[in-house]
């Protein structure tokens, strides 16, 4: 995904802080350490320390489009979002525990069967013990991370019913976003990139800002139903934990509720031609009398001026 144009704060502290860390390592082995020089290293390696947690910090902080050095997830603002992002988390969290375990094991053979400590090494063959507990422990392991998997897996695949339906259609290169008759719509338009930065509003990023925003009310289950006019396009948004591709003569589906007003991004994820990069995703999420008011004028703005053209006839001569 495209860096965003607008930089958060603290975000260039985060490699301003590795910097200040290897020019202090460098320069401390040519001249003697001396007190005040001391007092100064540590003040500077405190303070590379608090910028490197705030830029940390800063960077972690986006919500609905990327950012500079950005070390996590995008903040997710649906609950299936929330849900992936803790059981991220406690992966990752596993994972480590895991391999801090191995490599607690190799250091004590490292330490205590070498050759020194051990010239002859052990006959043993079979330990039932150690046998029964490498089977089960995966077991169990595997077993932990299956649960809550397939329970997300259900959450996702189970959509509730619907408040709103959208379709979106994938274009080379821009996105189609149709708003059905029955839910008070009956209009579609076409969104894509704004290219001049005159055009931008001051909230939309470079490269990731659209003419025409797909906009939705917020707290409302949103079904999305995506396909695609020419090549495989992938309609993905990543605060709202969604990505889903947009294959000709299929229409997939994917929902999503979100719960918090804001502008979110995304971008097409699948390689589709040369403007594939330039294909964003932008979605108003705004409250449902902002949406009332906006469907009332979108019927204006987007209303259909083709009319079918009369039919002519060959006649004989």
């Amino acid at each position: 995904m495209a860096q965003a144009g607008r930089r958060l704060p603290h975000a260039r502290a985060f490699p301003d802080a590795f910097m200040a860390l290897g020019q202090h390592f460098f320069r401390s082995f040519g001249t003697p350490m001396r007190i005040e020089t001391g007092r100064r290293s540590v003040t500077a390696l405190s303070t590379a320390a608090v910028a490197l947690v705030l830029g940390i910090s800063g960077a972690w902080a986006a919500a609905g489009q990327p950012s500079p050095w950005e070390t996590g997830m995008q903040e997710m603002v649906t609950e299936l979002g929330q849900s992936v992002s803790n059981f991220h988390t406690y992966l990752v969290w596993l994972i480590a525990a895991i391999c801090l375990f191995v490599l607690a094991l190799l250091l004590v053979i490292v330490v205590r069967f070498n050759e020194s400590k051990n010239p002859v090494p052990s006959q043993t063959t079979h330990n039932t013990l150690l046998e029964v507990a490498w089977t089960i422990i995966p077991v169990l392991i595997l077993v932990a991370i299956a649960i809550p998997s397939f329970r997300l897996l259900r959450q996702q695949l189970v959509p509730p019913p619907a408040d709103l339906v959208v379709k979106v259609t994938g274009y080379s290169w821009y996105w189609g976003y149709e708003y059905p008759a029955d839910q008070g719509g009956g209009f579609k338009f076409d969104s894509n990139m704004i290219t001049e930065d005159k055009d931008r509003k001051p909230d939309q990023p470079r490269l990731l800002g659209a003419d025409n925003a797909m906009v939705v009310p917020v707290g409302k289950v949103v079904r999305v139903q995506v396909t695609s006019a020419d090549v495989i396009h992938s309609f993905t948004v990543p605060s709202f934990y969604f990505k889903v591709d947009a294959i000709p003569g299929r229409l997939n589906e994917v929902w999503f509720k979100a719960e918090k007003e804001g502008v979110y991004y995304g971008q097409c994820s699948e390689l589709c031609g040369n403007g594939h990069p330039y294909m964003p995703i932008e979605v108003r999420v705004v409250s449902e009398q902002q949406y009332a008011a906006w469907l009332a004028e979108a019927k204006q703005k987007y209303a259909s001026t083709e009319s079918p053209a009369p039919l002519k006839f060959a006649t004989a001569q």
